[in-house]
């Protein structure tokens, strides 16, 4: 999909709140709006997806159903911030990375391991001295989240991907927090696809019995864990998955991050 179109039908869904550019990217010279959309309410859940260009159901899924989304959370007094596709032009063309070949995602922070090295995820058992903000990242992801850090940290914090390396019509998560929570995420999206239980999914990462995973990474929901956001999570669904299968998947985990965020923790 051209990216004009997308942002087309972004800008359609302008009367469900404030509808902002909180930015642009450029890219061969070519100009790419950056939009926010917030809803007002008592509680807060931030939605991001498209930091990977060639995972678009996320996008897609935001795009179609925000008018939904939005009637579920005004109905549980639930404020929205959505970032609906975060990499325009990897997602225009299809790439994981921007047009730049820069990489965004996992360039929120940093771990210092040892006096003086930095590494960007920790590993399982691993320890870290302390974390930092990381200021030399993409200019996707330092314009996110210089948006982001205007705004005081949510009740919840929700990141749709999908994963382009495991095959078949599956999903997986990865989560911070109480994993109690998103167990019946896991079992409803039984409905719609496979959950990858206790299985490899990379060379660092193997989901527990729910398919949920726990690893900071220094992505976006490794930043609002630190922060003490209580509810994160990255949804993963496999991109041979079909839409109308991603779109259940996502709604399911969107809807039920809202629930989280009218629980509230804090």
């Amino acid at each position: 999909m051209r990216y004009s179109d997308y942002a087309r039908l972004i800008r359609s869904h302008e009367g469900l709140g404030e509808l902002a550019e909180y930015g642009q990217v450029l890219e061969g010279g070519q100009p790419y709006p950056l939009f926010r959309l917030t809803v007002p309410g008592e509680r807060w859940l931030v939605i991001t997806s498209g930091f990977h260009g060639e995972e678009p159901a996320g996008p897609i899924t935001l795009a179609t159903h925000l008018p939904d989304v939005v009637a579920y959370a005004k109905q549980r007094g639930v404020g929205l911030r959505v970032y609906p596709c975060i990499n325009p032009s990897g997602f225009e063309d299809g790439t994981r990375y921007n047009r730049s070949g820069e990489k965004p995602n996992n360039d929120f922070l940093r771990y210092e391991v040892a006096p003086g090295e930095w590494r960007g995820e920790l590993n399982a058992g691993q320890d870290h001295l302390r974390w930092a903000l990381y200021d030399g990242g993409p200019k996707e992801t330092r314009a996110v989240r210089s948006d982001l850090a205007r705004f005081r940290p949510p009740d919840a914090a929700l990141d749709i991907h999908q994963d382009n390396y495991l095959g078949g019509t599956a999903t997986y998560a990865y989560t911070f927090g109480d994993k109690a929570a998103y167990r019946p995420f896991m079992d409803a999206a039984t409905r719609y696809v496979t959950v990858i239980r206790n299985q490899k999914v990379d060379d660092h990462n193997i989901t527990d019995a729910d398919g949920l995973i726990e690893y900071h990474d220094g992505s976006v929901t490794d930043w609002y864990m630190r922060q003490g956001v209580p509810y994160t999570a990255a949804l993963e669904t496999t991109t041979p998955t079909s839409q109308e299968k991603c779109d259940a998947v996502n709604l399911l985990w969107v809807r039920g991050f809202i629930d989280l965020a009218a629980r509230g923790k804090r």
